[in-house]
């Protein structure tokens, strides 16, 4: 399998430099930055939340986890639970589960960005699948995504080089 076609023509038709990487399956976005040697600050995580029953999209880097709390507050939500399987097949069905590409999929589903994803050069994401995964300059994939950016998670690693953090 590759990376799934929506990915590539969506990249293509903006005319985006990206890399198609290919790794052994990664079923985390922390696997996939050991997959491809990089530090986790640079690899963007998507996890799905339901936020009063509709579903969000969270980017944030694989070094850091969600605090729900805190995107119940962003989103001034009552409810704000993780999203099951069946509601990311259901909102999501173009990729594997637990492979989302870090992009816009609806226009109707919010994307919201934790500010600890932005890094100068290049961020990696998955493409789709486990086995697939894109490189491009974060301005370009900030620029074509449009996230709103707010502040919802906590770093869960240490360790790292803090000249990777913009």
């Amino acid at each position: 399998m590759s990376t799934a076609t929506w990915v590539q023509d969506l990249l293509d038709e903006r005319g985006l430099a990206y890399e198609e990487l290919h790794h052994p399956d990664a079923y985390t976005a922390q696997a996939v930055a050991q997959q491809e040697h990089v530090t986790g600050h640079r690899v963007a995580k998507v996890v799905v939340a339901m936020a009063d029953g509709r579903p969000v999209e969270l980017i944030l880097p694989a070094s850091r986890q969600i605090a729900l709390d805190k995107v119940r507050d962003v989103l001034g939500a009552q409810l704000v639970r993780l999203a099951s399987e069946t509601e990311i097949h259901e909102h999501f069905g173009d990729c594997e589960v637990g492979a989302m590409p870090a992009l816009r999929h609806w226009p109707d589903i919010e994307v919201l960005m934790d500010p600890s994803m932005r890094v100068r050069g290049d961020i990696i994401f998955q493409g789709g699948t486990q086995r697939d995964a894109i490189r491009m300059d974060f301005d370009d994939w900030f620029h074509i995504v449009n996230p709103r950016v707010e502040s919802f998670c906590v770093l869960t690693c240490t360790g790292e080089h803090a000249e990777d953090w913009w």
